[in-house]
């Protein structure tokens, strides 16, 4: 009989503070749960608006610590909770004036198991993230979680195709990439990057979108979330464009296996080749 993982996604619209925003994001996971969910992911930066939409130092006051701060704790909390996998996408500082744009990943017993930080920070028009994220520094971590191997690369993360493999070469079964991207910026980028880098990488991967306008600017974040399988086809529908939705899929573990007999990307990989790639 096939290993299957219920996974699930949220893509939510901003309510106008934090507190009410972790606690939809509770309600979401409750929800998930009772659905038969093991794992569970949110959008980049899940407890504050997209506020890369400006340089104002006012928006510093949205980091906070990783695992000891208060939203990573409260999520170990939810996890024991709901006896779910959580991937935690906040504002990470490390230490007065060093901040990186980070998810957490929490095991179904509440365990806090790391964090990875994103690698590629973008700074263009509506998203100005340099001025508040440090590139990672954490390489390519991925965890051995109850559902399996889960990795994690955050929204810009995905136009760079060597993070995706290097989360492939280290284990990973399932990419969770948190985003926020804007309709007249990349949508028609969204269902051809995910869906290549699964075939490319052959594992499962959990593309989540923020939804709605928010107060900081006119980005336009059109959701559409999705989970895509090894072979690059979306498992159930895609979610809407316009509305918040939690999204509840079925993967099937088997099937990554037999993408790689079949297609043998692994095998016939060339790193003796690739020298020049990693040349500045």
């Amino acid at each position: 009989m096939a290993k299957v993982v219920r996974a699930a996604l949220v893509q939510a619209t901003w309510t106008g503070d934090a507190e009410s925003m972790i606690a939809k994001h509770e309600e979401h996971a409750r929800e998930a749960a009772r659905q038969g969910a093991q794992i569970i992911g949110f959008q980049e930066v899940f407890n504050a608006p997209y506020f890369c939409q400006v340089q104002e130092p006012e928006h510093y006051r949205w980091a906070e610590a990783v695992p000891d701060g208060p939203t990573v704790q409260r999520m170990q909390a939810l996890a024991r909770e709901t006896s779910m996998v959580i991937v935690v996408p906040v504002y990470e500082e490390e230490q007065p004036g060093v901040y990186y744009n980070t998810a957490a990943v929490i095991d179904a017993d509440g365990t806090y198991l790391g964090k990875y930080r994103k690698h590629h920070i973008p700074q263009v028009k509506g998203f100005w993230e340099k001025y508040y994220f440090k590139p990672g520094n954490g390489g390519w971590p991925v965890f051995d979680t109850a559902v399996g191997k889960v990795g994690v690369y955050i929204c810009y993360d995905r136009h760079f195709p060597e993070g995706w493999r290097q989360l492939g070469l280290n284990g990973a079964q399932i990419v969770y990439n948190p985003s926020a991207t804007s309709r007249g910026l990349s949508s028609y980028l969204w269902q051809l990057e995910q869906p290549a880098a699964a075939v490319a990488n052959e594992y499962y991967i959990a593309a989540i979108n923020r939804v709605g306008q928010e107060e900081y600017g006119d980005n336009d974040f059109y959701g559409t979330s999705y989970f895509v399988d090894p072979r690059g086809q979306f498992v159930g529908d895609v979610a809407s464009d316009k509305e918040e939705e939690l999204v509840v899929r079925d993967l099937d573990m088997d099937l990554i296996e037999e993408v790689r007999q079949q297609w043998a990307f692994y095998r016939d990989r060339r790193p003796d080749a690739y020298e020049g790639l990693v040349q500045p």
